[in-house]
């Protein structure tokens, strides 16, 4: 079934709709990173850490359902934006979180050769240069590359095979944590859990610093919203279940991992999740699954970010905001099949990096999604107040106070960024990825004409900038 009124095909059902929005959240920072997490703060501090970001994420999630019930259109952010603030406070919103998506798409161009390496270790040949004192290896590029090009094609060639991709690979992925959570049944101890705590309440912040990059990825929902055939309320409302369902996964394993191994040996190791699974079960072999689950979660996670990016990307070529080529459909699988192209030559390109790409891309992606979410948040606020008949299948409880809760707390996350924050950008790599990007951004946005918000905001912009062209 089409969308007579964007040209996206409908399919989309409940489960396609729970898989993409978890998949997306999980990606492969589990694998990586928890060794940090629990050295930070601690094995119960890490989980409480992740905790916490859920409840913040919840909120932000809370204000997301109201606004994609009311307003479901590919592009999601742009639109509620558009409406609530005007072009401007859009383009600020969407632009903000295309760097974040395609952040998270890179992450998983140079993470997926990166594991690869846990099982094939002799598979790093061919050296080409080195960046911040990592080697850079052909073999290595030529994975990344490849995938890149597979999960291109694949979403180009439409929504569905994409969302078959998407659930199989999650079903991959919770088969593994079924496993994780057995063996810590069996085979953990609770003297490995030991400090519960650490590092107090900095340590705390330290593990939530990441809990906007990990977490992102509800948010492909809206951007989808023109594909769902599901009620706009049930759409409001698994997008809140799909947050509770991460938060619950991550402090999961921040619990089972920590179960497993030591926190020394959980942050001398590289793969920390994957090793604490072999403890676990006292077999190389179950480590290894694991990491062919974490490889699942980098697919979920780049698939639903590549489908995202894609229609954010098209929602703002059809504002007029970025050149109509992003806009086009392709007219047999009615993709938006240029910014897919885009999105995945520029994943291409980040393998090259190497290793040290990895962290320049969840920092300098974190603060940007961060900075779209307050945009949302106070678009959720102002038509509130400015607009409260408008139709909202799903309305969030306690609304107002929901809205002003989640704006605080993301302010607070925000400042984690500043220079004076523990998530501090750095320098050059972040500043640069960051500042080239509002570079840009302060490029397109001065060209757009002065409109008000409201419904018809999006209208007017289209007539004012079309006039413009003519002249």
């Amino acid at each position: 079934m089409s969308d007579s009124g964007t040209g996206f095909v409908k399919v989309l059902g409940r489960g396609d709709v729970l898989a993409l929005a978890f998949g997306a959240m999980i990606g492969f920072g589990w694998i990586v990173l928890t060794g940090d997490f629990v050295d930070a703060a601690g094995t119960a501090g890490a989980a409480l850490a992740f905790v916490g970001g859920g409840v913040v994420m919840a909120l932000v999630g809370l204000t997301y359902a109201e606004l994609v019930s009311a307003m479901p259109h590919a592009g999601g952010e742009h639109h509620y934006a558009m409406r609530a603030i005007g072009p401007r406070g859009a383009f600020v919103a969407s632009w903000a979180m295309v760097l974040g998506y395609v952040s998270v798409v890179a992450f998983e161009a140079v993470a997926v050769p990166q594991t690869l390496v846990y099982l094939l270790p002799s598979m790093a040949s061919g050296h080409l240069w080195t960046i911040a004192g990592y080697d850079v290896h052909a073999s290595l590029v030529a994975v990344g590359v490849v995938t890149a090009v597979v999960m291109t094609v694949v979403n180009y060639v439409g929504i569905r095979p994409a969302s078959v991709l998407q659930t199989v690979a999650v079903l991959f992925l919770l088969a593994a944590g079924a496993a994780m959570v057995t063996g810590a049944l069996v085979g953990g101890s609770a003297e490995n859990m030991r400090p519960l705590f650490t590092g107090g309440v900095p340590g705390v912040l330290a593990v939530m610093v990441a809990v906007p990059f990990l977490f992102v990825g509800f948010d492909v929902i809206p951007q989808s919203a023109s594909e769902i055939r599901l009620p706009q309320r049930l759409v409001g409302t698994l997008l809140v279940v799909s947050v509770l369902c991460a938060t619950a996964w991550y402090a999961m394993i921040m619990l089972t991992a920590g179960s497993g191994l030591s926190a020394a040996d959980l942050a001398d190791s590289d793969l920390a999740s994957a090793d604490a699974m072999a403890a676990l079960w006292n077999s190389p072999a179950m480590g290894d699954v694991l990491v062919l689950g974490g490889i699942a979660g980098l697919l979920t996670s780049w698939n639903a970010f590549l489908i995202g990016g894609s229609r954010l990307l098209y929602a703002m070529a059809r504002s007029r905001m970025l050149p109509a080529w992003f806009g086009r459909l392709h007219p047999r699988f009615r993709t938006p099949s240029n910014a897919i192209l885009l999105i995945g030559a520029l994943s291409a390109a980040a393998p090259f990096f190497g290793r040290p790409m990895l962290v320049w891309l969840v920092d300098a992606g974190g603060f940007n999604i961060v900075v779209a979410f307050v945009m949302v948040i106070v678009s959720f606020l102002v038509l509130r107040r400015r607009e409260p008949g408008m139709e909202r299948p799903f309305r969030t409880p306690a609304g107002v106070p929901v809205g002003w809760a989640a704006l605080l707390l993301s302010l607070g996350l925000l400042v984690l960024y500043t220079p004076w924050g523990p998530a501090a950008l750095v320098w050059p790599s972040e500043w640069l990825m960051v500042g080239v990007w509002w570079l840009v951004g302060l490029v397109l946005i001065v060209r757009l004409p002065s409109v008000a918000p409201g419904p018809d905001a999006e209208r007017e912009l289209v007539e004012a900038m079309d006039a413009r062209a003519r002249t």
